[in-house]
């Protein structure tokens, strides 16, 4: 790559203004076309670098970054081991970015966040590996499914909130043959005990995963009605009359009841 041209496209790629970045990301994808994704390795970094922009400080580019976030996927699977040894460097905005990136690369960064969630005590690295793994739409996730089980017990309440939605995001892509009946069991009944989590966060995500083993069929007639009389003793509309406090976690269940 001339060095006029490099020069050119990480002036563009350092500024704010929405037209510039995009006609920089624009030069880029001519560059990959050009001479490959290994090639245009230089590249990735400035690009990559735009995930560190605030979105709260500048609204106007969110559109910018999501492009920013394709374009990277756009490079190839090389880049996973290089977005997850980025992930001590980064602040949360650029990890968020970064996991949705991993999650578009799709099953090729299964295995690899799986390894970096085992590799790691941390609970920040282990919820950004939850948090990407929940973003991958293919049936591969289902061989993380035990990690993520895990994670959703956690005593960190960052992890454990991840986990727990994770659970339900990846129930929408996992056939139900795919998961074993005793991981299922436990499945349910990690997020039933999360259902009495004192964070309302946490409650809401447990309700809203159910839901979702629910709606996708990984639920015997039995537990769905469990799930149900669950739904209306938080609604308050069973012979006890003691909703949940939190509206969210009311909102969630009252969804949750029309899957079951």
């Amino acid at each position: 790559m001339a060095d006029e041209r490099y020069d050119e496209i990480k002036r563009l790629l350092a500024g704010t203004r929405p037209a510039e970045i995009r006609q920089g990301l624009t030069l880029v994808k001519q560059e990959i076309a050009r001479v490959g994704s290994q090639e245009a390795r230089p590249l990735f970094e400035l690009v990559s670098a735009l995930f560190y922009y605030d979105p709260l400080d500048h609204p106007e580019l969110v559109g910018v970054l999501d492009e920013a976030v394709s374009l990277v996927v756009g490079f190839g699977e090389w880049v996973i081991p290089v977005l997850l040894e980025s992930i001590e460097a980064g602040d949360m905005k650029a990890q968020l970015a970064m996991g949705h990136a991993l999650g578009r690369l799709g099953a090729d960064a299964v295995e690899p966040l799986m390894e970096a969630y085992r590799a790691t005590d941390d609970p920040e690295r282990r919820t950004f590996a939850v948090y990407a793994l929940g973003k991958i739409p293919s049936p591969k996730v289902a061989g993380a499914a035990p990690l993520v089980l895990e994670a959703a017990g956690s005593a960190d309440r960052e992890l454990r909130d991840t986990a727990t939605r994770a659970l339900g995001r990846m129930a929408e892509w996992m056939a139900p043959e795919l998961l074993p009946p005793e991981w299922r069991e436990a499945c349910i009944a990690r997020l039933t005990y999360n259902l009495a989590d004192p964070s309302p966060s946490i409650r809401a995500k447990a309700m809203r995963s159910l839901g979702k083993l629910a709606r996708h069929g990984h639920m015997t007639p039995a537990e769905r009605q469990t799930l149900g009389a669950a739904c209306r003793r938080i609604l308050g509309t069973d012979e006890h009359y003691d909703w949940d406090r939190s509206y969210v976690v009311r909102k969630e269940a009252e969804e949750a009841l029309s899957y079951v």
